[in-house]
């Protein structure tokens, strides 16, 4: 039954229902106002597409901002690549009339669409009130002076600047003006997030998940079939363990539907009769890295882990084994991002191979570690096996990757954690038909300037490989390479 102040009162007897039953006046939504966001010019740098990253806000470049994106674009950097490209995206966009650019540009992504927002641009001299002891001169002065000035000319909406440069987001907030960091190309807000590629089973698993199971064995492996309401958050080519029983378990999914799972039980390399040149497997996650990386359905590995944890070793006697003794690929490449720890000591004589030797101490320590594990042949025979090993290993710089493929080889990216994820791309890419991509790092040492353990390359691939039928990872737990090293990761 409807109540009396459910339905219009007509004129004609509006004026003898109660005052209770007149209809409540209907309160105009309130509309949700936009906010403006004011960009530095190092997040344009950083992320050329970032003009598109703000949703249904809009977007306000400074003059400071555009005089700082053209002296940046001379070189061959990354950095410059991305002026050039942002430059590039501004003239697409400013197409219009001057008083198009006063009420604001649409801003269409490359496929059309529309992102929502607007951009507007600095059209006319602002001097916003700042301190005087702010030198007027310097560019992150102006664009405070800019923030400021926007503030005070609509009130009304939140203005915010976005930087990434830290010491310019704390000068912002001493002076009162809301700032933030550029948060669109972080794949994750906390590194312990991370997908590990491992997962302990609980320990009422088979009790839920073993009622009509399958299981068979084929080529020296035990498959069980399972069903559960684990299963829908397991991810194709995961490890999952159980070393609660007597015999414990260490299995891959090997495939997912529904509630639906196939494990495949795994080769135990942790015993000396599977050693991989020489090396077994010392905890669980080298025996699962092992068993990825000795797998020839699985074409790209990403092994995170501590320094000490074994990365580039598995990697390359899992390489020379595949290489040298089954004749699976024809040979190892290694590659890494030449970013120094301390100051650069300058330009490196010689050829490319050469050049980046001081580079790759790693790869030669390792190798020394793997002939000294060959005790046959004597001395003349590790000088043999050395000189061998060594002629099927090249080096590579990263400068000279564009445009190339590599056919049946063994690639190794170390120290992926300094690469973005545009580098990534183009490696990853550069496989050919029959290739093996490693990929080796340790988001906890990341050198390279603005990059951060949640929009890093190797994040960025760990995170959007997972669960693809040809591609795995592990992350590395436990150090192995001294008890000091251990402990030094640890403590300090």
């Amino acid at each position: 039954m409807l109540k009396p102040y459910d339905v219009e009162p007509s004129a004609s007897h509006a004026s003898s229902l109660p005052v209770l039953m007149s209809k409540k006046p209907a309160t105009p939504r309130k509309q949700q106002v936009r906010k403006l966001f004011v960009l530095d010019t190092n997040v344009l740098m950083h992320d050329p597409t970032s003009l598109f990253r703000f949703d249904e806000h809009d977007v306000y470049l400074p003059i400071a901002t555009l005089e700082e994106l053209d002296s940046h674009k001379r070189g061959l950097s990354d950095v410059s690549r991305n002026a050039r490209q942002a430059s590039r995206f501004l003239d697409e966009i400013v197409s219009g009339s001057l008083e198009d650019i006063k009420k604001g540009l649409e801003l269409r992504t490359k496929d059309g669409q529309h992102s929502g927002g607007r951009l507007y641009l600095q059209t006319e001299a602002i001097n916003g009130s700042l301190p005087t002891t702010l030198a007027t001169g310097k560019n992150d002065n102006q664009i405070l002076g800019v923030v400021r000035h926007l503030q005070e000319k609509e009130p009304q909406r939140e203005v915010v600047l976005v930087s990434k440069d830290i010491n310019m987001r704390i000068k912002a907030r001493a002076l009162g003006l809301p700032a933030e960091d550029y948060f669109n190309d972080k794949v994750l807000e906390d590194a312990d997030l991370l997908y590990t590629g491992v997962r302990s089973l609980p320990k009422d698993f088979w009790d839920s998940h073993g009622k009509d199971m399958e299981s068979w064995k084929k080529e020296g492996h035990t498959y069980y079939r399972v069903r559960g309401p684990l299963v829908p958050k397991l991810h194709v080519n995961e490890f999952v363990y159980d070393e609660s029983g007597e015999r414990p378990l260490y299995a891959l999914v090997k495939e997912t539907a529904g509630r639906m799972a196939v494990l495949e039980t795994l080769r135990d390399y942790t015993h000396a009769k599977n050693s991989v040149w020489g090396i077994t497997a010392r905890n669980r996650e080298q025996n699962f890295a092992l068993n990825l990386l000795m797998n020839p359905a699985v074409d790209f590995v990403t092994l995170l882990g501590q320094a000490g944890t074994g990365k580039t070793l598995l990697a390359l006697a899992a390489g020379l084994t595949q290489v040298l003794d089954e004749k699976r690929y024809s040979e190892i490449i290694m590659t890494r991002v030449t970013v120094p720890l301390g100051e650069d000591i300058g330009f490196l004589p010689g050829t490319e191979e050469e050049k980046m030797q001081p580079w790759m101490g790693a790869l030669e320590d390792n190798l020394d570690v793997l002939n000294a594990s060959d005790e046959s042949g004597g001395e003349w025979g590790r000088a043999a096996t050395r000189d061998l090993v060594r002629s099927r290993i090249k080096i590579k710089s990263l400068n000279f990757m564009r445009g190339r493929t590599f056919v049946n080889k063994w690639l190794i990216i170390d120290e992926a954690q300094n690469l973005t994820p545009k580098q990534m791309k183009t490696l990853v890419t550069r496989a050919g038909p029959g290739t093996k991509v490693v990929c080796l790092g340790n988001i906890a040492q990341i050198d390279t300037p603005y990059l951060t353990e949640g929009s890093s390359g190797l994040t960025y691939v760990v995170d959007r490989m997972k669960g693809w039928l040809h591609s795995a990872h592990v992350t590395l737990a436990r150090g192995e390479r001294s008890r000091l090293a251990d402990y030094a990761a640890q403590a300090l």
